[in-house]
Order: C-alpha cells, then structure tokens, then sequence
C-alpha cells in the first residue's frame, strides 16, 4: 500500500529516491529500502510506530492512517506527535521551514493531509500574487477521493473534487470529471478498476480501489485539515 500511494510523486521526481522501475512492482525489500528515503512519509510512520507500539512502520494500520487518515493514527494526541515529529524533521528542516514550531499543534494530525497543508510551506504562499501555482501542488499532493463514472481501455472518467481558494479560504469544489489513465508506463495498482468503484488519486494518477469507510477517513481528515488550516490563513 505504501508503495501504490507513493509511486505517483516518486515517478514524477517530487519525492523518494531515483528508481527505474515502477515503486510498487519491486520486491517487499526493495520497497522497505526505498520507503526508508522518502523524508516526508517515512518521519511520520516511524513516530507512529513508536507511539503506538507497533514495531514495523510498514505495516498496513500505519500506512493506511498515513494516507488516508482515520484509523489508528487518528487517536494519537496531536501535541505528544507533533513534539515527535519535530524532534525527527526540525534538525534538518531549512529556512523554508521556520514554521515547524510548537504552534502547529493545533493543525497537527498523523496523516498526510497534515504534512501537505501544515508541514510543507504551500499554503504560507497564498495570498502573494501568484496563486494558481500552490495551489495545483497541495490539490495534487493531497490524496483525492473519486468516483469511477467509465472506463475506455486505458482511461477512466473520474467524478473528484479539485482544491480552490477564493483569495481567503481553501474550499473543495463541487465534484467534476477528469481524465485517469489505468496504465502508466506499463504499471497499474488497479488494473481490474470499472465504473462504480471508489478511487484514491495521487498527482492525478490512480493509488487503488476505496471501501466506503476509508472514503469517509480521507474525507473526514481532508475537512478537518483545511478548517484548522483557513482558521491559520484568516490569521495572517
């Protein structure tokens, strides 16, 4: 699961290690290798394990609270994890980063849509004059939820929602359709995907198959994080 929820943004160079072939087709090994160097993910899974006393960062209650949120990382308390995150990222975090203090502890959750909306620096660049472009990379870098309306051979018509910002808040848009290849360079994490099922996307590219619950975690955690998120931005 790890490997299928990352593969999208490592294969586009944004995160993770250089690897030829695609992340999720390489042997259990190689994926715990290379999991190991993803500076975003692997921080948060190892904080998990430790305090949830689960020994293996990799396993599936981790990974799929990481990504979708919900779930076993959801009853962590925010304070006690951020302190822990932070102890892992804030040595090597640059001056881009000056904002992983303490303060975050409002914001700070155990998944992803935290460290896209409250650890990277996207959403302290709104509001500048140049918009449209933050905004794409924390719509793309957060996990999507989507409806699967048709299928051709190698494409997908998906109903998802896009991020937007009126100028002061971060809001999902109504559900739209667009265009999911199955296949990607001759990998696919879903290649059996048909019309009615529920998808995870990532940078627009397909992660697998949702069950209804884990669409209400991904949603539930998406909203949340970008109440506590506007309440920062109406601050500034």
């Amino acid at each position: 699961m790890f490997a299928r929820y990352a593969h999208a943004p490592n294969a586009l160079g944004y995160c993770g290690p250089a690897e030829s072939a695609p992340m999720a087709t390489l042997p259990p090994a190689a994926v715990r290798a290379m999991a190991r160097r993803f500076s975003g993910a692997w921080p948060y899974l190892r904080v998990m394990s430790r305090l949830t006393g689960i020994d293996d960062p990799l396993d599936r209650r981790l990974v799929e609270s990481y990504w979708l949120g919900g779930g076993i990382g959801a009853r962590l308390d925010p304070a006690e994890f951020l302190a822990e995150l932070l102890a892992v990222i804030g040595p090597v975090a640059g001056h881009y980063w000056a904002h992983l203090t303490p303060d975050l502890a409002s914001e700070a959750a155990a998944n992803h849509c935290f460290h896209v909306f409250g650890v990277y620096p996207w959403t302290r660049l709104l509001g500048r004059g140049n918009d449209e472009h933050p905004v794409r990379v924390l719509d793309n870098c957060r996990i999507t939820w989507g409806a699967v309306v048709s299928r051709t051979e190698n494409e997908l018509t998906v109903l998802a929602r896009r991020l937007e910002w009126d100028g002061h808040r971060l809001e999902l848009a109504a559900p739209a359709p667009r265009q999911i290849p199955v296949w990607v360079d001759g990998y696919s994490p879903a290649p059996e995907v048909k019309a009615r099922d529920l998808v995870a996307l990532h940078w627009d590219r397909l992660c697998g198959p949702l069950a209804p619950e884990q669409v209400h975690d991904l949603a539930d955690s998406t909203a949340r994080q970008l109440s506590v998120t506007n309440d920062r931005l109406s601050r500034k």
